[in-house]
This record gives C-alpha cells, sequence and structure tokens, in this order.
C-alpha cells in the first residue's frame, strides 16, 4: 500500500504539474528580477525575496516550451533542493493535493514536449486528470546548480 504525497498543483500552459510540498518554501506573486548576464535564457535571473537573493528559473523554457506572457495568475514557486533555494515561474498555482505513491506511474519517454529525465512520474487523479510530477533534482541539473550558486557568491 503506497502513501500518501502531498503536492502542490501548478499549471504550464493546459498541462498540470506537482511538487511534494515539502521541497516548496513558498509561493509568490511575481516580484521585479533582475537580469543577470551570461546564464541560460531560461534563468531569468534574480529576485529580492524578503532580503534573500533567489534565482528565479521559467520553467517554460527550462523545459523548451513557448515563453508566454506573465499574468496576473503567474507565481513564482520558491523551491529548495540540496541547500540551494530557487523559485520557479509557472503560469498559475492551483492547489494542494493528497496523491497516494501507488497511483504514480513511470513517465513516458516524452510527456506535453518535456523529456522524461525531468519527470518523476505521471499520476492518474480520477479519469480523465493526469498530472505530471517533477524530478527536481534534474530539473536543476549539477552543471545548473553550480551556474545558479555562482549567482548567489
Amino acid at each position: 500500500m503506497g502513501e500518501d504525497l502531498k503536492v502542490i498543483v501548478f499549471a504550464l500552459g493546459n498541462e498540470e504539474y506537482g511538487i511534494e510540498v515539502d521541497k516548496v518554501r513558498t509561493i509568490e506573486r511575481m516580484l521585479p528580477i533582475t537580469r543577470v548576464p551570461k546564464t541560460p535564457a531560461f534563468i531569468k535571473g534574480v529576485i529580492n525575496l524578503r532580503g534573500v537573493v533567489v534565482p528565479v528559473i521559467d520553467l517554460r523554457g527550462r523545459f523548451g516550451l513557448p515563453e508566454t506572457e506573465q499574468t496576473e495568475n503567474s507565481r513564482t514557486i520558491i523551491v529548495a533542493v540540496n541547500e540551494l533555494e530557487v523559485g520557479f515561474i509557472v503560469d498559475a498555482a492551483n492547489d494542494v493535493i493528497d496523491i497516494n505513491t501507488d497511483a504514480i506511474d513511470s513517465p513516458p519517454e516524452v510527456v506535453g514536449g518535456i523529456k522524461a529525465k525531468y519527470l518523476r512520474g505521471v499520476a492518474k487523479m480520477g479519469d480523465e486528470r493526469l498530472l505530471i510530477m517533477l524530478n527536481l533534482a534534474e530539473v536543476l541539473n549539477r552543471s545548473e546548480i553550480i551556474q545558479i550558486e555562482d549567482l548567489e557568491d
């Protein structure tokens, strides 16, 4: 019998994604972003979050999806991975739900144009709804974490 996992649900385009609640520090409205030179295009820059400089990644750009204008629903989800705080720009942050780990299947090779290495799996939510679970360690893979850590120095 699987255990329940608390997950924050967010949207990129028409797809719904999930991140485990224990990896999420906070969800913020969009803050002014300071661009940083010589970083990959999907690293949008840094924000000042209550006195802490936090690098911000556009998840659409990270996954090779077309970027869109930010709206009043756009949010920055601040996650913590290996002592590193990073903000993810998403189209909307919808709700917090419980998912049984038994409902999570291995990811297919590509989901919505996103490579499987970025995905932990796909959770079936009822008959129609699928939730794409992110593998945060891969979304922030080693070489990019080094670049992001350099931003914080």
